[in-house]
């Protein structure tokens, strides 16, 4: 019964081909328009996703002071007001995880004929456990060079890559500022920070380097800033809270009067982005379904020209015994045979288009399968809801009239 109503239903579609691809084409560009859509703001949440994870988790960045000088007015960090005691005591508290003070500047490195200008960050061992950052080869400094300042240093993949080339740098000797410097390892890659920043272009030194050999500083022992990794998101405002609380004390500032330095919760702001481009992707996906909308439109339009067509033939039908039931699924399998293969060719040719758009213009993009069975799913029943009142339309006529019909 259903093979016959089927083989019924491809015949009809075949005699009118260009109207059935017409009317094919709207469930075709709403499914690739959704899939493409959702492909990229998927592929930019990912993004978003993978660089707050090479910051590093729960984490706090605390900022020396401002400062004003001659009438001028300095931003954050411009006042030495951190130190590496105050790190230190940072470390002491509860749900503390891990502290990293640093110090960072700008050099020049060489090696043989290469050079490269990078930032280099001054800091301590504990700064790879606080950003979550592994090596790619080599090991890490110690706390022992730390105390003796010695002139080591770990190179991000971008610096290894100008300066190396294939080459290992591991126990190499480079030179920045025209001192000799043992590279110990390669950072693994981070990639791009929310800001844009290729965090690759990075070397690491032990702080007392840094201070000592390498930048100076105005007053021993300070740093610009410090990284404070929470023990869990939960712990996060009792963490900050009490970093407030400790340098406040430690560099007694009175009752009422400003800080001396800034607290940022960098893991807010990745969400808060995170959020953002969640935002986005369903935008994208929301102005992509109003197509799978106007093809379901164009479905019911199609069908209700259709049934007029037809309506002689349904009177044949019933007069020799077709149910109005009979009528309703003829009509329906029509409009599932449109929907259903312009939704296939649909998701085809959005998740052609995707990979397409990633290769030509280099933009990130993500098709995950869910994104195409919801795509398939909802164009579907679309095809269907606005087949249905057409469908039901031809299964209501009474014989008689739709006999007479001219």
């Amino acid at each position: 019964m259903i093979g016959a109503m089927l083989g019924e239903a491809w015949m009809a579609m075949g005699a009118n081909r260009l109207r059935t691809v017409l009317t094919m084409l709207g469930m075709v560009i709403g499914v690739g328009a959704v899939i493409l859509m959702l492909a990229i703001g998927q592929g930019a949440q990912q993004q978003v996703q993978e660089s707050i994870k090479s910051m590093g988790s729960n984490l706090f960045i605390v900022l020396s002071g401002s400062t004003t000088s001659g009438g001028a007015r300095m931003g954050g960090g411009a006042a030495p007001t951190l130190t590496i005691t105050d790190a230190q005591a940072i470390e002491e508290l509860p749900y503390v995880q891990g502290v990293a003070p640093s110090s960072p500047g700008t050099a020049q490195l060489v090696y043989g004929p290469s050079n490269w200008s990078t930032q280099i960050i001054g800091t301590t061992p504990s700064y790879l456990a606080v950003r979550d950052w592994r090596l790619a080869s080599g090991s890490s400094f110690t706390d022992s060079d730390v105390r003796s300042a010695t002139r080591v240093a770990l190179l991000g993949q971008t610096v290894a890559r100008n300066l190396f080339g294939e080459e290992d740098p591991a126990g190499k000797t480079i030179r920045i500022k025209n001192s000799p410097y043992v590279v110990l390892g390669v950072l693994a890659a981070k990639g791009q920070s929310l800001d844009g920043r290729d965090q690759d272009d990075t070397v690491l030194v032990p702080v007392t380097t840094a201070q000592r050999k390498l930048f100076g500083t105005q007053f021993a022992g300070t740093v610009r800033f410090i990284s404070v990794q929470a023990a869990s998101s939960e712990a996060m405002p009792a963490v900050e809270k009490a970093i407030n609380e400790l340098l406040r004390q430690r560099h007694r500032i009175r009752e009422g009067a400003d800080n001396d330095f800034t607290v940022r919760n960098l893991t807010a702001m990745a969400n808060t982005a995170a959020e953002t481009a969640q935002v986005m992707s369903l935008m994208l996906g929301a102005i992509a379904s109003i197509s799978l909308l106007v093809g379901g439109i164009g479905i019911m339009n199609i069908m209700l020209v259709s049934v007029t067509e037809r309506t002689r033939e349904i009177g044949i039908r019933m007069a020799i015994g077709a149910r109005g039931k009979d009528v309703l699924l003829q009509f329906l399998l029509e409009a599932i045979i449109i929907s259903v293969i312009g939704c296939m060719i649909g998701v085809a040719l959005g998740v052609g288009g995707a990979f397409a758009a990633s290769k030509a213009i280099g933009m990130a993009v993500l098709v995950t399968a869910s994104s195409i069975v919801t795509a398939f799913v909802v164009a579907a029943t679309v095809g269907i809801f606005f087949g249905w009142y057409p469908a039901r339309k031809a299964s209501l006529l009474r014989p008689i009239d739709a006999l007479r019909f001219q």
